[in-house]
């Protein structure tokens, strides 16, 4: 193996075809975007440089605030239900005194498989203001909080981030009782002879061990959730108004139906910046907390 390490034109062979799909598929899109986004383009016409006008005329779009406020409580939904939840679910099931843990590992996995379309029919109907699931049980349980939730301006974007985390819970689910399993029981029974009782050693020992893969979930969910489109789109159509609109929305919006492919350029920039900002900062959290 030190053999092959130290020979640097084999290791350019066996690279190359990697950094070509990468720069292909990855970085000239990226590169491309950049590019177009200083150009006054409706994607048909020949282009006209513009400077920095789209990312002024950005700043001052009101439906930026609006988009980032949105991501950001998608984002917090997607952790708080995937990863927290996620993480007492992954304790539970890695017990081997739970009864039935396979049953509860694979229908915690089922939501993900399905089609997004699909789930997000399924809630729609659970979410109906007259007829709906949601509406029923707090009628039945004689809560007076009936909502029509979709139409709200303040509740709708939260109801369609919890459809989001409730169907891919079970991704999350996945890495995380993986990454408790990867840890040696005997950590635990040590930390147990000691004296902890079971949560406690979660708490100090199994928690703390996992911290690579907590940061990984942890991408994946504000990532997630500053980029979330879909679930918009087929369940209120960034509505009522505007008031779910995300930064992925104002991208749809302003390249496919108003034809504004330099602004949707810009604010697509202005995506990758958001999410790289996020990895960058959750990386440097985590790496101050093991260097603690």
């Amino acid at each position: 193996m030190n053999n092959y390490l130290g020979n640097k034109k084999a290791l350019a062979i066996f690279l190359l075809p990697a950094l070509i799909i990468y720069s292909v598929v990855l970085i000239y899109p990226v590169l491309q975007t950049v590019f177009r986004s200083f150009y006054d383009w409706d994607g048909l016409s020949t282009p006209v440089f513009s400077g920095l006008s789209n990312y002024k005329e950005l700043f001052g779009d009101p439906l930026l605030g609006t988009s980032l406020k949105n991501g950001a409580i998608f984002a917090l939904v997607l952790v708080v239900f995937q990863i927290g939840l996620g993480t007492v679910l992954a304790l539970i099931c890695a017990d081997p005194r739970t009864r039935g843990r396979k049953l509860l590992k694979t229908a915690y996995f089922v939501p993900v498989v399905l089609s997004v379309t699909v789930v997000c029919q399924l809630w729609i109907a659970m979410y109906d203001p007259t007829n709906g699931l949601i509406n029923r049980l707090f009628s039945l349980l004689h809560i007076p909080y009936e909502q029509n939730w979709l139409n709200s301006p303040t509740q709708s974007i939260i109801a369609i981030a919890f459809v989001n985390a409730w169907q891919f819970m079970g991704y999350q689910f996945a890495l995380l009782y993986a990454g408790v399993k990867a840890i040696p029981e005997d950590y635990f029974e040590a930390a147990t002879i000691d004296g902890c009782s079971k949560w406690r050693a979660h708490l100090h020992v199994t928690l703390p061990l996992m911290r690579e893969t907590f940061k990984f979930c942890f991408v994946i969910a504000i990532t997630s959730g500053i980029g979330a489109f879909v679930q918009m789109l087929i369940m209120t159509n960034g509505g009522p108004g505007t008031t779910n609109y995300t930064l992925t929305f104002m991208i749809y919006r302003y390249a496919f139906m108003e034809s504004n492919y330099g602004y949707a350029c810009a604010v697509s920039v202005l995506l990758v910046l958001i999410s790289l900002l996020a990895t960058l900062v959750i990386n440097k959290v985590f790496d101050r907390g093991q260097q603690a």
